[in-house]
């Protein structure tokens, strides 16, 4: 029986990472739900002892989400480690993950001690982790200047460690150089049976390696790697979609796998290939990572329930009665401002369905009216529905209708925030098309993402302004909740 590869999914914890990425408790456990889906067998939550919002998010994912195992980051200090453990001692299989800095260059300069302390706190620790629980996972962390391949290292392991063949050998590795997938791989070939990454391949710098990618890879060449896996690969364009949606990071349109260009055929000598053998340039068949089918049903404003819950179905979203009422409200409210409402269309209307239901809301757009024109200044107008349920309006120029309503928004709530990063991407064709907005904001030094979509630019801009606002000040709220009961030594 061939051997089975596991992939542990870090894209709540190292993903989290990603300049300008934060994510409320809610919108993690619900990636966390997707990740469960999508079959991943080891889910990182977080890393409890970092802030009491990582723990109460660790903790929640370990009493809510079954399935796989559930792992919380430790350093190699007492504290987390008990922190890690308080946080997911309720999951139905937990894991303690302590990681210690190790390499010569983080001895001499970060942990500034030599070999054996370190070598003392890395047997004290895991030590501690496995009185909790027994699975225990340690990474020796860092950074080597002249680091052999990586084949060689698990070689020279796997040779020269007593008792190596009762554990499972696992590579984590980042995207610096555009190598993270291709040394994953090899980690493989090479006996690795743990792979971890995120999706979409978010996370610190460059990012880890793109989860989805190693998934295909090994799934599409059973022949050559011979090993099994666990996941549904079905899941995975939702699974690509939803951490898109929440992160504010768009994902490149010629990203392998997930990309909107993935399965497209421009020159004519590949459309021709395709339709006469789909196998003639496609390794693999699109529905295999679950995107939708080809063959649509044209909605519109005459369009009824049937239709929409029958498209959405294909679609892969799974609704009961109550829920399609309210997305068919939403629905109708799009189908008459456009002849036509796509696939695209639809996956934004859902993703803003699920955006309202899981992010903060302490204050919501009621209305925004702006004026400009090249002869113009530009003036924007907003209305706020306040904490207290009180509504609000304020006025604000600027140097364009953008900037005019955020800083409208800004003199409403009585804050200030400098926009980072403002990107607007077109859902589908024609004049009539959704556009998505995301708004990057910073505030003290920190990075804060908002999105939202309209068929109305400015609109939508207003609304992921305030997304971004949103979120912040649910930050506020979180950094003054009380500290966790333990503190790292």
């Amino acid at each position: 029986m061939a051997a089975q590869v596991k992939f542990l999914d870090t894209t709540l914890r190292d993903g989290e990472q990603s300049a300008g990425i934060g994510m409320t408790v809610d919108e993690k456990l619900q990636i966390a739900r997707q990740l469960s889906r999508l079959k991943v067998d080891i889910i990182e939550a977080g890393f409890a002892a970092s802030s009491p919002g990582d723990f109460q998010a660790v903790q929640r994912i370990a009493e809510e989400v079954h399935g796989p195992i559930i792992c919380s980051l430790s350093r190699a200090v007492a504290g987390d480690v008990d922190a890690a453990w308080g946080a997911i001692k309720n999951a139905e299989k937990p894991r303690i993950h302590v990681f210690l800095s190790s390499s010569e260059i983080h001895q001499m300069h970060q942990l500034r001690k030599d070999r054996e302390d370190v070598m003392t706190m890395a047997v004290e620790m895991v030590s501690r982790a496995k009185g909790h629980c027994d699975d225990v996972e340690f990474s020796p962390d860092g950074r080597h200047p002249h680091q052999p391949r990586l084949p060689t290292m698990l070689r020279d392991i796997q040779q020269n460690v007593r008792g190596i063949e009762n554990v499972t050998l696992s590579v984590h590795c980042h995207n610096d150089l555009g190598l993270a997938v291709s040394n994953s791989l090899a980690a493989i070939e090479v006996g690795a049976r743990q792979v971890e990454g995120c999706i979409n391949g978010i996370g610190e710098r460059a990012g880890n390696a793109s989860l989805e990618e190693i998934i295909m890879a090994l799934d599409t060449r059973k022949d050559l790697f011979g090993v099994e896996l666990n996941v549904d690969t079905t899941q995975i364009y939702a699974s690509s979609r939803l951490v898109s949606r929440i992160t504010g990071m768009n994902v490149q349109a010629n990203k392998a796998i997930v990309g909107e260009n993935a399965f497209r055929h421009a020159s004519g000598i590949h459309q021709d290939g395709v339709l006469k053998n789909r196998s003639t340039y496609e390794v693999m068949q699109p529905e295999r990572v679950g995107l939708p089918p080809d063959v649509q049903l044209v909605l519109g404003k005459l369009s009824g329930r049937a239709g929409l819950q029958a498209r959405l179905d294909a679609l892969g979203y799974s609704l009961d009665r109550e829920e399609v009422t309210s997305v068919y409200q939403r629905f109708v409210e799009l189908a008459d401002k456009k002849n036509e409402v796509t696939d695209r269309d639809l996956e934004i209307l859902m993703d803003e369905e699920n955006r309202t239901a899981s992010e903060p809301v302490t204050y919501a757009l009621e209305t925004v009216h702006f004026t400009g024109g090249d002869k113009d200044i530009p003036t924007a107008t907003v209305r706020l529905i306040g904490p207290d349920g009180n509504a609000k309006t304020d006025a604000s120029t600027g140097n364009g209708p953008v900037d005019a309503v955020c800083r409208a928004i800004d003199r409403v709530i009585g804050c200030t925030s400098r926009l980072a990063d403002f990107q607007v991407q077109a859902v589908s064709e024609g004049l009539d098309s959704v556009g998505s907005v995301t708004m990057r904001i910073e505030n003290s030094g920190r990075m804060f993402s908002g999105r939202s979509a309209n068929t109305d630019i400015i609109v939508a801009s207003a609304q992921a302004y305030l997304s971004a606002v949103n979120r912040m000040l649910a930050s506020d709220e979180e950094m003054s909740l009380p500290e966790v009961g333990t503190t790292p030594d």
